[in-house]
């Protein structure tokens, strides 16, 4: 029999409160998902595929939550997630349909990983190869090179633990925590993913290059715990993927899924409060006035968010609103969606580009929480993978700066004001480097900025990725997957356990497997 996995997928005995699926589905039990985002998406696929009856509600025109799809003039916009790694954890929800992921959508890998570009034109071709990346890490910095061995080597330890071990394990009692104390205090998580690549390379720039991968999932990297240095060994493990279509195409194909097996979406369809009785979840109210019973709530809603405006305070003693607004928040973005009516085959898909300050310009992100005149970029160019994005000859990108989110004195900065000039400084940095005569070929442009994100996205102080990732607001220390307060309530996605990034919010999904029990 030929597998179902595109990769082989880590092997795990599951502990003894882990609720298999039903062998013969009870009819119906209706369960209500909150938000259709990636972690929401696939909790109502999980939940449906156990014996749910589930209705996943969406507040936007459109399925995706960050994940959704902006188009203009021809040109298909990935608003958010454009990086794909551990695709074993899509395999595992086609699978539920027994289906394939290449019976729903492609997915391809990408080339190198990353080009990561410094503002002075030096590159470094960032792969999963490891003779390839000794072959950089070489041409950068030769004496480095078994201290990049020793980094790799390290990674790995942490990423066996944190990742395969844990991060579908549900941290629920304090007892939880201190399980895996021992192993914290082993692999050094007080420091931070900067001092872990300091002690083993001493080249600046390759220690950035080890040590930028927090900021994929909106930490800091001289405050993020070492732990996140995972992420390096992750990709090497999986690689990194791109949906053909764009992500909104894997968004369509999860939400077939769930029709596949019976479930269904409703868009436009904001929750306006969790209707509680006796302390359990009795259904939501809609804010069309419309009410939905269900016994079992999963939200994929920003958390703070949905905590402050959707759960009463009166049922509320652990997350309050005072605790909310104390917890520390991920950095905002801005970024830019544009197209032009030329090529760039020179170009990665993905290009990390760095400017002249590091730990300055993150200082000024995280705590100062001013708009600097300087900044780094990610650039994504799907293009490269897939033309059918833009018309024929054309180029669709999108880029995005890392910046404050709207806390104070983040809130201080008038976005609207700003983002014109802000965008043309960008754009004038991306011609000077790597993508000549941006300007001159510009036809399409979109801006969205941290007041998009708290608008459009209900997301707290606008931050892009919910809780900033350090290592007192990680596992136990997080919002619980499973409701302190309120029975029947569940949350998934960014803002609870394991942490952003896709693989984190598809194993958050994942691990409510272990604690939503069967429907009666």
């Amino acid at each position: 029999m030929s597998s179902i996995w595109t990769t082989s997928p880590p092997s795990a005995e599951p502990p003894d409160h882990f609720f298999p699926f039903p062998l013969n589905p009870s009819p119906k039990t209706p369960a209500l998902v909150i938000g259709s985002g990636f972690g929401g998406l696939a909790s109502a696929i999980r939940l449906q595929a156990r014996g749910y009856q589930v209705t996943l509600l969406e507040a936007l025109e459109q399925p995706g939550g960050r994940a959704s799809v902006f188009r203009d003039q021809g040109f298909t916009y990935d608003a958010g997630p454009t990086i794909l790694t551990a695709p074993f954890l899509l395999d595992e929800l086609f699978a539920l349909n027994q289906k394939k992921t290449s019976d729903y959508i492609k997915i391809v890998p990408c080339h190198p990983f990353y080009r990561i570009v410094w503002h002075d034109g030096y590159s470094f071709e960032y792969t999963g190869n490891q003779a390839a990346m000794e072959n950089e890490v070489r041409r950068l910095s030769p004496d480095d090179l078994e201290g990049y061995r020793r980094f790799v080597g390290e990674t790995h330890a942490i990423f066996q633990r944190a990742f395969i071990e844990l991060a579908d394990q549900p941290f629920t009692h304090f007892t939880d925590m201190l399980r895996v104390a021992p192993d914290l205090i082993r692999l050094r998580s007080d420091r931070s993913v900067w001092q872990m690549a300091c002690r083993h390379v001493k080249n600046q720039r390759l220690r950035e290059v080890l040590s930028f991968h927090p900021l994929l999932v909106g930490g800091n990297p001289f405050q993020s715990s070492s732990i996140y240095a995972m992420i390096h060994y992750l990709e090497r493990q999986w690689g990194v993927h791109f949906a053909m279509g764009g992500t909104g195409a894997l968004v369509q194909a999860l939400v077939k899924l769930l029709e596949d097996l019976g479930g269904q979406l409703r868009l436009n369809a904001p929750v306006d409060q969790l209707l509680v009785e006796n302390n359990a979840v009795a259904g939501v109210r809609l804010r069309s006035g419309e009410t939905l019973r269900a016994q079992v709530v999963v939200s994929n809603a920003d958390v703070a968010n949905f905590y402050r405006k959707k759960v009463s305070p009166a049922v509320r003693h652990k997350w309050t609103d005072r605790r909310l607004e104390k917890m520390r928040y991920s950095m905002s973005l801005f970024l830019i969606y544009f197209g032009t009516n030329r090529t760039y085959p020179e170009l990665a898909h993905h290009t990390i580009w760095l400017g002249p300050r590091y730990k300055g310009l993150l200082d000024d992100i995280f705590h100062h929480r001013i708009l600097a005149e300087d900044f780094s970029l990610y650039l994504h160019a799907p293009t490269r993978t897939d033309p059918s994005l833009a018309p024929k000859g054309h180029e669709c990108f999108y880029v995005l700066s890392p910046v404050p989110h709207l806390g104070s004195p983040g809130d201080q900065i008038d976005w609207e004001k700003e983002k014109e000039g802000y965008a043309d400084r960008i754009f004038a940095a991306l011609e000077k480097t790597i993508v000549p005569d941006l300007r001159k070929h510009l036809v399409s442009k979109l801006i969205f900025t941290p007041r998009d994100f708290e608008s459009r996205l209900d997301a707290y102080h606008g931050s892009a990725f919910q809780f900033e990732p350090i290592l007192t607001q990680s596992a136990w220390f997080r919002p619980h997957n499973v409701s302190e307060d309120v029975q029947g309530l569940y949350l998934c996605g960014a803002g609870t356990h394991p942490g952003a990034g896709v693989p984190g919010v598809l194993s958050s999904a994942k691990l409510l497997d272990r604690v939503i029990p069967p429907p009666q």
